[in-house]
């Protein structure tokens, strides 16, 4: 997995080593699947875990493999994209992917599905219902499922049907009496996703048992085709290239074109091919040959197709006892009063830990500046929301209100395009000012304005944050937020919202980091002069918590830092290309990954800068895409009480985890922190948490 890295140094080539992004990536689903697997989890949260994997590696397929494919077979290979050859690292990725499915199935089968039925929540096959359970299901079957079922026969009357992307779908070998044909007639079922994808069977209430919807239709397949025998049935789901590539320099209405580019996504190029163990190799043939797909990319599966489908079961199930206890973040008091909001934010700067504290004061914030009669404009960055959000609905009222709503909307949010099409449109209807910010980036920014009367002066207020303005999400991922009406800062906000909105074309930020202007270029200024601290033997510390770390410019700047004698400690979540602990280049680097019952979402920087800290909190990953092709922004911790309180009651408390941290080693393993002698077991997020009860309780 260690690769060696070639760049530029004073005029002349110099060597390092790093991780491959891919390799780098499945290993941080194999530390979620670890998850799947520990029993320290209730078993329903395992479920989870188990189906988080399988929702990552459709991403992972559909945007990453399609990539390494679409390079490979047009022999241009981009270097921002893959750091070697794409059909090596295709194969790499392809090994790995293999062992992390079959690892993925083997839990199913022998842990979770064990476990499961010890609890009370049973999951049948077609082969292992009873009779009392088949008749109830055949009723279920009749009424529920057969009316919507439409079979396609593949013959020279009836060609192959289009296979729409990560749908699921049945493969049937067909015997007909009689017939001249010496081999098996292949008929493709698909399965509706209208419908419920994991039936109940209600029959005995007490103790219900969970059959997928693939397994009742198989357990009836030949009353779908009468007067034939069925010889075999498997199911199988095709995964599709599903990037979006759009040139916003030659389009005239960028929502309309996203629209239409969604609308062929799922005409992609096949990529993967998830198909049930045994399948007939002269049908598996013909498939492959229908899709235009090399047997490379198959993944035999011992077990349900798509994994993600039995999510549906965590809610389904009634057995609290089998989840996590719930739990609900604490409000300071200095932000619990909506009413009382402007003036405290006027006071002192507000951050708040999501979700330890709540984000019920973001949404105050916002509902707030709606119904104020003195507020007279709201500016709000939206990447990611949800349903329902109470967010949207006060943008809504504020425009019915008559208050100035300029709402910048990221379209290419991935996966999310059709949601934030649709919130554009409603903002629009509700008179919102709705824009899509700056040609060839996507704003992934997070951040609110708002302008109020005051006297005979415009007040003006900001929220900045890491995470999205995504009310369940906030429940579910670690995440800062600022509420601040610091001058300086405010009026940098503006200025880049100008930016974003085509007024201003040369911003400049002394306040904030902003990507893509000053941002990777003051990163690397505050590592290198942690390098000349250490080097003029003065304090020089490095702290930087982030999802991901993939440039290479920052790489070489920490290990040089590291070379330097400047200790440094990195909590990375997800990918990390720098490789750590190997003499004489990064042994003073220590890279950790802590997957728990929370993502952990935020991104936090401490530079300790001869005992004159700087401390920064933001949207951005070290990561080419958000320095160079995203804007962003990192703002500062200026209160010096704010900015103890993160460097010691947040970022040490993180290194402190020993129960679900995970250490980089040099050879890209990643090896459990063992507990010290004596010492007890200690969850950085159970900390947060039951600090968080303490206050409440109080």
């Amino acid at each position: 997995m260690v690769l060696i890295m070639s760049l530029g140094v004073s005029g002349r080539e110099k060597e390092f080593p790093y991780f491959s992004r891919e390799q780098s990536w499945l290993a941080f689903n194999q530390r979620v699947l670890d998850q799947a697997f520990s029993p320290k989890h209730p078993p329903l949260e395992r479920l989870r875990f188990l189906t988080f994997v399988s929702t990552n590696l459709d991403e992972f397929f559909e945007i990453r493999v399609a990539g390494l494919l679409q390079q490979i077979q047009s022999g241009a290979v981009n270097l921002d994209f893959v750091d070697v050859d794409p059909k090596v690292e295709l194969r790499n990725v392809l090994a790995l992917s293999h062992k992390l499915v079959k690892r993925q199935y083997e839990c199913w089968q022998n842990h979770l599905k064990p476990t499961l039925a010890e609890n009370g929540i049973v999951f049948k096959t077609s082969k292992d219902v009873t009779d009392s359970e088949k008749k109830w299901l055949r009723k279920y079957f009749k009424e529920q499922v057969f009316p919507v079922l439409t079979p396609l026969a593949i013959d020279p009357a009836h060609p192959f049907p289009l296979l729409v992307n990560k749908a699921i779908y049945l493969l049937l070998a067909l015997e007909y009496p009689n017939s001249e044909l010496n081999e098996p007639t292949m008929a493709v079922l698909p399965v509706a996703p209208i419908l419920n994808q994991v039936i109940c069977i209600k029959n005995d209430r007490k103790h219900p048992s969970y059959l997928s919807l693939t397994g009742l239709i198989k357990l009836f397949a030949d009353e779908l085709f009468p007067g034939c025998t069925c010889k075999g049935i498997w199911s199988f789901r095709v995964t599709r290239n599903s990037d979006l590539y759009i040139n916003e320099e030659e389009v005239e209405n960028l929502l309309l074109t996203i629209e239409e580019a969604l609308h062929k996504m799922n005409k992609g190029a096949a990529v993967r091919l998830e198909i049930t163990s045994g399948v007939d190799p002269l049908i598996l043939k013909l498939l492959l040959k229908a899709i235009g797909l090399p047997e490379e990319l198959v993944f035999p599966v011992n077990g349900p197709v798509n994994l993600a489908r039995f999510l549906s079961v965590y809610d389904m199930a009634d057995k609290p006892e089998l989840r996590y206890k719930s739990f609900i973040g604490h409000v300071p008091s200095i932000a619990s009063h909506r009413e009382l909001l402007f003036d405290n934010i006027e006071k002192k700067d507000i951050l708040l830990h999501h979700p330890y504290e709540s984000f019920v004061p973001v949404i105050d914030f916002i509902q707030q500046a709606a119904n104020d009669p003195n507020v007279l404009a709201i500016k709000q960055t939206l990447y990611r929301t949800n349903g329902e959000s109470p967010i949207l609905e006060a943008l809504k009222l504020a425009c019915e209100k008559g208050k100035q709503v300029t709402a910048l909307i990221e379209l290419r949010a991935r996966f999310d395009e059709a949601n934030n099409i649709n919130w554009a449109r409603e903002l629009e209807e509700a008179g919102a000012h709705v824009v899509y910010g700056m040609v060839g980036l996507k704003t992934h920014c997070k951040m609110c304005l708002v302008v109020r009367q005051e006297g005979k002066t415009l007040k003006r207020y900001a929220h900045l944050g890491t995470g999205n303005y995504n009310t369940k999400t906030a429940k579910l991922y670690s995440d800062f937020s600022l509420l601040t009406a610091q001058t300086d800062i405010i009026e940098e906000v503006a200025a880049l919202f100008n930016t974003l909105t085509g007024v201003a074309k040369s911003p400049t930020f002394e306040k904030l980091l902003v990507a893509p202007f000053n941002l990777h270029e003051q990163i690397r200024k505050f590592i290198q002069a942690e390098t000349r601290h250490a080097k003029n033997g003065k304090p020089a510390r490095i702290i930087a918590k982030i999802n991901g770390l993939v440039d290479r410019e920052v790489i070489r700047d920490l290990y040089n830092a590291s070379q330097a004698g400047v200790s440094i400690d990195l909590i990375v979540r997800g990918i990390c290309s720098l490789v750590p602990g190997v003499k004489g280049l990064s042994e003073n680097i220590r890279v950790r990954s802590i997957v728990n019952r929370f993502l952990e979402h935020s991104r936090v920087f401490y530079f300790q800068n001869n005992d004159n800290p700087k401390i920064w909190v933001g949207s951005a990953d070290w990561m080419p895409r958000n320095f160079l092709r995203r804007v962003e922004v990192v703002f500062p911790i200026t209160d010096p009480v704010l900015a103890r309180y993160i460097k010691e009651d947040i970022l040490e408390k993180y290194l402190l985890d020993n129960e679900f941290a995970q250490v980089l080693c040099s050879d890209g393993v990643y090896l459990p922190v063992s507990p010290p002698p004596k010492s007890h077991a200690f969850s950085v997020q159970n900390y947060f948490m039951d600090l968080a009860h303490k206050k409440i309780a109080r």
